[in-house]
């Protein structure tokens, strides 16, 4: 009846970092930061989860000789997000109609 919930995006500051990826397919590591509210430190353990179970791609580069790093989602990612999302769908309605 209850599926499982994926354990990696099953945290808020992940979920949500999905969440803003899957918008905006890339976005910069401030902008993640001022949208989650997040410190750098805590952002930055949590994208290295998301980017070691393969759901994003993180690109370091220089722009205008400050470090970047850019956030960008993979199909993997994707398709874990649109599993997670049914999954939480059969919590909310638990009769399957």
């Amino acid at each position: 009846m209850f599926k499982d919930l994926d354990p990696i995006l099953h945290s808020q500051l992940r979920l949500a970092v999905i969440s803003l990826l899957i918008s905006v397919k890339e976005a910069e590591f401030t902008f993640l930061k001022e949208k989650t509210n997040s410190t750098a430190g805590n952002l930055s353990v949590q994208i290295n989860k998301l980017k070691d179970a393969g759901y994003i791609e993180v690109v370091k580069q220089f722009k205008d000789n400050y470090p970047q790093t850019v956030c960008k989602i993979s199909a993997k990612g994707i398709e874990a997000f649109e599993v997670y999302v049914n999954a939480l769908k059969s919590y909310m309605n638990p009769g399957g109609e």
